[in-house]
């Protein structure tokens, strides 16, 4: 592991009193068997956009104790989670207080374990009767949303010490020049099916989307998160209230780069949306060379992911340096990893990226802390349970967690406090 070693061979820097150090889950990527929500319904389709269905995911729903020891044990300090509204809310209207008492016994389990509790509301999944009556393009979703968000604040909110409204809301955005017209077609395929087995005139999803729908999808999550962050400081006035956005390092090549074009199109609005938020979540995979064409490929001889993107340790930095050049806000790093089945990549990773993200914190950017997708191999959403981002295998059948050689090396360094 050179990175390690590089990081054993000289002093090492030092992170702030208080750091957060965590790994990440998201609930339908892990819990299992959530009939209730619209993205399983797209899954059920023919035609469909899902490799494979999700079914019994890791099994979390019943084995999150299991996962909060595995995050302890690796001398994390965080655990992010998020609660789904599909299970709160199954009907519009009819909400479940065994459900909530679900999530909040999470929460009692984070501070059992001495892990700081962070909480997302909304991690793209949403319920079925919410997207079957356009999703977040209905005139009624923001307030909807905020409803729900007062809900689950008043049930435990007081408990948690981050919240987070929505996750990467502008994934979208960031894939509208990525992905080629046939993906497009294939979504709004998936969609048009499950509009019509179900009998309603238009289903919209946040996360699997018709390319006409991005502008009006937008418009609702912008607002959907300025009233949810309204709903839960009415509730919990000191709670830190923020939301996550992907972002890539982009950087510019050649003269008239497409760099600040993409940018403004990825972030413009949502890094204008945040300024009244406590803090950023920062979510970021890759970098991206922009010249005057497009998108550049990896250079030659790059670390790849499973999909062939560069795996390039300084782009955590770069997007952590650009959002809050851009927002002035403190940033939490809410999502950093890498997709591969070579855990000795990941092992490499993660302190070289660690040390570019303490320089950028040395020239003066606030970053509260660190978590790292995931803590588990899981259900990656189109993709189904080929790509491998977790800390920990699971067993597909038996659900056993074994850790991987990176956890050791990402809990190394988060009982130090230093890289």
């Amino acid at each position: 592991m050179p990175g390690l070693a590089a990081a054993q061979g000289r002093s090492r820097a030092r992170f702030p009193k208080g750091f957060v150090w965590g790994s990440a889950t998201a609930g339908y990527q892990v819990e299992g068997n959530m009939l209730g929500a619209d993205l399983w319904q797209l899954e059920q389709n023919k035609p469909t956009v899902f490799m494979e269905p999700s079914g019994d995911a890791c099994n979390s729903f019943e084995l999150w104790a299991r996962d909060l020891d595995i995050v302890q044990a690796m001398g994390l300090n965080a655990y992010r989670f998020s609660v789904e509204w599909a299970r709160i809310e199954p009907v519009r209207g009819q909400f479940s207080l065994a459900m909530l008492d679900h999530y909040k016994a999470i929460v009692a389990g984070c501070h059992a374990r001495g892990l700081k509790p962070l909480v997302t509301f909304n991690h793209f999944v949403a319920p079925l009767w919410f997207s079957a009556q356009g999703g977040w393009t209905h005139a009624d979703a923001p307030a909807l949303f905020a409803r729900y968000c007062d809900k689950v604040a008043r049930a435990f909110g007081a408990d948690i010490a981050m919240a987070m409204t929505l996750n990467e809301p502008n994934i979208l955005l960031m894939l509208e020049r990525m992905l080629p017209p046939p993906v497009w077609d294939m979504q709004a395929a998936c969609l048009d099916a499950a509009s019509a087995r179900l009998g309603v005139p238009r289903m919209v999803t946040a996360n699997v989307a018709r390319r006409s729908d991005l502008p009006a999808l937008t418009q609702g999550m912008l607002k959907g998160h300025r009233e949810a962050r309204a709903a839960i400081k009415a509730v919990c006035p000191d709670l830190p209230v923020g939301v996550t956005l992907s972002v890539a390092d982009e950087q510019a090549s050649g003269k008239d780069s497409l760099r600040d074009t993409v940018r403004a199109e990825r972030y413009g609005a949502w890094l204008e949306a945040v300024k009244g938020d406590d803090f950023v979540g920062v979510q970021n995979y890759e970098r991206a060379v922009w010249n005057a064409q497009g998108h550049l490929p990896p250079p030659e001889g790059a670390d790849l992911n499973w999909s062939g993107t560069e795996v390039w340790a300084p782009s955590l930095a770069g997007a952590v340096r650009y959002v809050h050049e851009a927002t002035g806000l403190p940033i939490l790093v809410s999502e950093h990893g890498v997709g591969t089945d070579d855990d000795t990549l990941r092992a490499r990773f993660i302190p070289a990226a660690l040390q570019h993200l303490h320089a950028a914190m040395d020239d003066g950017v606030p970053v509260l802390g660190y978590v790292h997708w995931s803590l588990l191999d899981n259900f990656e959403w189109i993709f189904g349970y080929k790509p491998h981002f977790g800390l920990c295998t699971v067993n597909r059948e038996t659900f056993e967690r074994t850790p991987k050689p990176s956890a050791s090396v990402l809990g190394a360094i988060a009982r130090a406090n230093a890289v």
